[in-house]
């Protein structure tokens, strides 16, 4: 009985390792498309506010020390 179960626990554990092996494989449809350009969009909005924010704190330092 006990061998029984081991096999069916094995048998469980090489499907789930197959189903990653496939998802590992599988080429990632999210990668490309609008999602792809709307969050390059949201990326790029998103570094030019920081660096806007980090050029207005160096004048606000600069104008506090002279």
């Amino acid at each position: 009985m006990d061998a029984d179960r081991s096999k069916a626990a094995l048998a469980r554990i090489e499907a789930a390792l197959a189903r990653i092996e496939g998802a590992a494989r599988a080429p990632h449809a999210a990668a490309a498309g609008p999602e792809l350009a709307d969050l390059q969009a949201r990326h790029d909005r998103l570094r030019d506010a920081v660096q806007d924010s980090l050029e207005q704190l160096d004048q606000l330092i600069e104008g506090a020390q002279g």
